[in-house]
């Protein structure tokens, strides 16, 4: 089995397989939505996507592990077959959507989230965003996450302003993920992701998937909720930015 030897490659995945892991099970809040970003740096999106699958098959077992009586069944039930619908739309449109278009969408989405939670901030006694909206961006964040492992945003949308605690926010999130990375397998075997040097270069990466989740699940206990969706907030800043400059930097560099 064949694998990855650069350099430069390990200084870019190293830190986007902790951060993954600490955002998975600790804020669940859009931070892992950078690590494909942070590794395109080096290799392509699809690459980057396919040589995480078994790191985040580890990091979603440990996270289901550690929340596992934390999490919202009725939300799950809601959210998931919403997630697998976006997935079979990710698979039957991979080949024709280009990379940076799905980080444009997914960044400029998130940050205008993040503006309207901002400047028109909810009230103690508004109302749960509508059904409608819950499916659509379930949906959303099956798609994303196939193309990008970049669900958390969509689904944070709806998510946040359900005020669950952290921790059954996490938990929740943890469940959601674990069946929504677990599905993308066989359509990603399908469209010969799934080869021999990405899947030794995973095994080299799986060392640390442990390290991060254990510093998410040792955050996510301590940390008070108004400081836990200041964190959220960052990390749906950060990862919005980074992927609206994926989708732009191309025609930029052009003019």
């Amino acid at each position: 089995m064949t694998l990855i030897t650069d350099w430069g490659f390990y200084a870019v995945a190293v830190p986007a397989v902790l951060l993954l892991g600490i955002s998975k099970s600790g804020f669940g809040a859009g931070f892992g939505s950078l690590a494909v970003p942070l590794m395109a740096l080096s290799v392509s999106v699809p690459q980057a996507a396919a040589i995480l699958m078994p790191v985040l098959l580890v990091m979603d077992l440990l996270g289901i592990a550690a929340f596992r009586k934390d999490f919202d069944r009725r939300l799950l039930l809601f959210l998931l077959p919403w997630g697998l619908v976006g997935i079979v739309i990710g698979t039957l449109s991979f080949r024709l959507l280009r990379a940076e278009w799905v980080a444009g969408i997914v960044g400029a989405f998130t940050l205008a989230f993040l503006a309207q939670r901002l400047l028109f901030p909810p009230r103690a006694d508004s109302a749960a965003p509508p059904r409608w909206a819950g499916a659509l961006l379930s949906a959303t964040s099956g798609f994303t996450s196939f193309v990008a492992h970049a669900g958390g945003p969509p689904i944070n949308a709806y998510a946040i302003p359900l005020k669950l605690s952290p921790v059954v926010f996490t938990g929740t999130m943890a469940y959601y993920f674990f069946v929504i990375n677990l599905a993308k397998w066989v359509p990603y075997a399908w469209l010969g992701l799934l080869d021999a040097r990405n899947l030794g270069t995973s095994l080299v990466l799986l060392p640390l998937a442990p390290v991060g989740v254990w510093l998410g699940v040792r955050i996510a206990r301590r940390i008070q909720p108004a400081l836990f969706y200041r964190f959220i907030y960052a990390g749906m800043l950060l990862t919005g930015l980074k992927l609206v400059w994926d989708a732009l930097a191309p025609t930029m560099l052009h003019l």
